[in-house]
């Protein structure tokens, strides 16, 4: 377990992405129990949650938690993977520590240009299920955390890339992930306005519809004719957002439920 793990300094790249998650065991298993098959659920449970940091009430990306992700290679039955994209070519530890906490996201505007995830992108994509997410509101020159849902509360379908490294010391097989972001619709425009950024940004939420195809794409056609026109960003209509306890500093309480919750600050009139 790594929650507890989290950097003693945040800077400017901790407010300007999707950094920070909420994803419960019961949201994780989703996909695997859409068939009903009750002993792959089983399981998972069994040997697969044990490796992982569920439940996640908060986790920053820094701090590299596992989650299972659901891959192209086997989109019904998920694998444990470390937040983090770790490319194959990664020629040591010290590299991997050094590129880890840059591939926490992948812009989709660029994810071609990228040789740490243009080779992901033609083989390697997966799906993370979470609960929800957090992003920071600039106000007054000061930083409020809000979290961001689905409205019907149903598990976000997050857009992600994954990798298998080879640790060349022990020969051992490490799985890893980045989620892929895009710009802010109108709710996250209101809520991700950070002044030194361009423009908001927010996770890749995959509708319904769209998520066999974010795995199953190159079967069918080419990557390059799959973005031609680009994934629109989630409705805003469909998601509710509602500002929480800070997430650093002295008042952060720690991967526990109530970090979650309903805060009110009452020098923050919200309208969202």
């Amino acid at each position: 377990m790594r929650l507890s793990i989290f950097p003693h300094r945040f800077d400017l790249k901790d407010y300007i992405m999707c950094y920070d998650i909420k994803a419960s065991t019961e949201t994780q298993l989703k996909r695997a129990q859409r068939k009903g098959d009750l002993s792959a659920v089983t399981e998972i449970l069994e040997y697969l949650i044990p490796f992982t940091d569920l439940p996640i009430f908060h986790a920053s990306g820094f701090s590299h938690p596992e989650l299972l992700i659901y891959t192209n290679d086997a989109p019904e039955f998920p694998i444990v993977a470390t937040w983090g994209l770790v490319p194959h070519w990664i020629k040591d530890k010290q590299q991997q520590q050094k590129i880890w906490n840059s591939t926490l996201n992948a812009r989709i505007e660029t994810i071609y240009d990228k040789p740490s995830f243009k080779d992901s992108l033609k083989d390697k994509r997966c799906i993370i299920y979470i609960d929800g997410f957090y992003e920071h509101h600039h106000y007054d020159n000061k930083i409020y955390p809000f979290y961001i849902q689905r409205s019907d509360k149903k598990p976000m379908a997050l857009a992600g890339l994954w990798s298998e490294w080879t640790d060349p010391d022990t020969g051992g097989k490490f799985n890893s992930f980045t989620i892929v972001t895009t710009k802010g619709n109108t709710i996250l425009s209101k809520i991700h306005n950070n002044p030194k950024i361009k423009e908001p940004r927010m996770p890749l939420i995959l509708t319904d519809d769209i998520e066999d195809k974010w795995l199953t794409f190159h079967q069918n056609e080419s990557s390059e004719a799959f973005f031609k026109n680009p994934i629109p960003s989630f409705p805003s209509d469909k998601l509710k957002a509602h500002t929480v306890e800070k997430l650093r500093g002295k008042n952060y309480l720690g991967n526990v439920e109530e970090t979650s919750k309903l805060v009110t600050y009452d020098d923050l009139i919200t309208n969202f």
